[in-house]
């Protein structure tokens, strides 16, 4: 073949390898829908920033059918494999065609957990949907259908300052969640938790949200036997301490959720010293009355917070005015930090329910405080006596320069 022939064949072989290309790539779903508005035509739009889209998924992957034929009904014949939406029991399948099949999945992610679907399985939803109730979440519940995003992408519905909402859609909707006999103000309440500030104010991804207590595939209500173990995922000390202390063994008897007694479930409020004692905010009293060894020891440890507390108080005010004051304290101030450390280890402790072990801490904390008091009194004291001999020096300096001048207005006074 000669040379020119060579020239005239190369643009012709480029267009049929493009053409080809082409059609392999063909995907009638999308060139039909993009046709349509409302529901038929959204899922075109939607798929623009999908997950599965972005990984090299398309419509016949979940929908089966045969995206080449340009004939709608050949192209959607349920003998090549098409389903159209799939009805709410078979959702689980549905993405477990993939997401349980370890061959498939692991392409895309080795680390991809494939328990999914027999997790949601063993879940209220998934029960209650085995049993015909067509109402429950299932996967395309939280994450959407067409659309879907990462876990790890701030716009998905299951990000972590995002799940709460997403539970709320159905679970805040009280004629929805009607006839299962569990509140429907748990979003408004937890909105007010010290926990939803940490999440959203702070934006502290690691704080609680719904799944974070009840799982997320697998959710279900924590029993009142593992609700102290649930809260002791991060508060390890305080659950700790209650499993060993006095409390836990009633607790058990009486069929009492452990942690929700005193510091409540979804409404859980930034706890305060008023919470113990005898006092009207104490939780205390709601089981213990006045005279009864529980009330005394209450009322005992709440006595020495108090000591403490406004041992530290003291301590920092007398520091903080001989430091605007110009006196050098930073010592005293960083040992006074100790005294902080165990009034907080205090408060933690409080949770062994034991005066002793309170004040095994208590003690150390003031005498710390007692001596950055010291520490301040001291240098007031030391700023006052400066002031003083500032004060007397003054005198005598202003002393001097009046006889100078003096002196001086006399030499000056006598005849030349």
């Amino acid at each position: 073949m000669c040379q020119q022939q060579k020239l005239y064949l190369a643009p012709v072989i480029v267009l049929f390898l493009f053409s080809l290309a082409f059609a392999q790539k063909k995907d009638s779903c999308s060139e039909c829908h993009s046709q349509f508005e409302g529901p038929l035509g959204d899922p075109v739009q939607m798929m623009k920033t999908d997950i599965h889209k972005a990984k090299g998924l398309s419509c016949m992957d979940c929908h089966g059918g045969d995206a080449s034929l340009d004939d709608a009904t050949m192209a959607m014949d349920p003998r090549k494999g098409f389903i159209a939406r799939p009805k709410p029991a078979n959702v689980p399948a549905f993405c477990g065609k993939c997401h349980s099949n370890a061959d498939f999945i692991k392409k895309f992610n080795p680390a991809q957990r494939i328990d999914q679907e027999s997790e949601f399985l063993t879940s209220v939803h998934g029960k209650l949907l085995k049993s015909g109730d067509q109402k429950v979440a299932t996967c395309i519940s939280c994450h959407g259908n067409h659309g879907v995003r990462a876990v790890a992408d701030p716009r998905s519905p299951v990000y972590a300052t995002n799940v709460a909402e997403t539970c709320s859609k159905c679970h805040a909707k009280a004629e929805y969640m009607e006839g299962y006999k569990i509140p429907h103000d748990q979003y408004e309440k937890y909105k007010n938790s010290v926990h939803a500030k940490a999440l959203y104010e702070r934006q502290d991804r690691s704080a609680p949200t719904c799944n974070s207590c009840h799982g997320n595939h697998g959710a279900a209500p924590p029993g009142v036997s593992s609700i102290a173990n649930v809260c002791g995922q991060c508060h390890v000390r305080q659950s700790t301490l209650f499993q060993a202390g006095p409390h836990k063994s009633v607790f058990d008897a009486m069929g009492i959720g452990e942690c929700i007694q005193c510091h409540n479930n979804h409404e859980i409020l930034a706890p305060h010293d008023d919470m113990i004692g005898g006092g009207e905010k104490s939780t205390c009293t709601s089981c213990h009355v006045e005279g009864d060894a529980g009330f005394t020891t209450a009322t005992r440890i709440r006595a020495r917070l108090e000591d403490l507390v406004l041992a530290n108080s003291r301590a920092l005010d007398i520091l903080n005015r001989a430091e605007r004051a110009g006196m050098q304290v930073s010592k005293a101030k960083f040992d006074l930090g100790e005294s902080r450390d165990s009034l907080t280890n205090a408060r933690v402790l409080i949770h062994s329910f034991s005066y002793g072990e309170v004040e095994k801490v208590i003690k150390p904390g003031l005498d710390i405080a007692l001596n950055s008091y010291q520490a301040g009194e001291n240098a007031m004291n030391e700023l006052g006596f400066r002031r003083k001999g500032l004060a007397v020096s003054l005198f005598f300096i202003l002393f001097l320069a009046g006889l100078v001048y003096l002196k001086i207005r006399q030499i000056e006074s006598k005849p030349k």
